[in-house]
């Protein structure tokens, strides 16, 4: 097949519509784009100027599971080193739980990195910037910090 592909939007199982809405829209500055007012089938499109981002369902009764098959992280890349810094302090005055203390590197000597914390439903996630993070500690030794947390 020759046909080209990017990544659309993605879409997360959540237990509390309004909680996770709230997260998202404060960290990523997301605009509220369409929402089901059905109380029995509850979702919201987040995005913005326009573009979907993110869609959030209502539909789950228990907390993410790293346990099973299915989403290992969702990852975002912030445009500059300070952008991710000013993320990482939002999600501390939110009391967001964090996988490492601050801005790690992706391996050793890798320019790359970011911070790694969990979504009120505990669903990993993932900001970070492609370079600008040399000297920065680098949690998994020379493996991918992002595949184990």
């Amino acid at each position: 097949m020759s046909a080209s592909f990017a990544t659309g939007h993605v879409g997360l199982n959540v237990t509390d519509l309004d909680r996770s809405r709230a997260f998202y829209t404060r960290l990523f500055d997301f605009e509220t784009l369409a929402e089901g007012a059905d109380d029995n089938r509850r979702w919201v499109f987040l995005g913005r100027r326009g573009d979907l981002m993110l869609t959030l369902w209502q539909q789950s009764e228990t907390s993410f599971s790293t346990t099973t098959a299915g989403l290992h992280h969702l990852s975002f890349q912030a445009e500059s080193l300070d952008d991710l810094t000013r993320a990482e302090a939002v999600l501390r005055e939110a009391g967001a739980d964090f996988a490492y203390d601050g801005v790690v590197a992706h391996s050793e000597g890798a320019a790359s990195g970011g911070i790694f914390f969990t979504d009120p439903d505990g669903i990993r996630l993932e900001i970070y910037v492609p370079a600008g993070t040399e000297g920065a500690p680098a949690p998994a030794g020379a493996a991918p910090t992002c595949g184990f947390f």
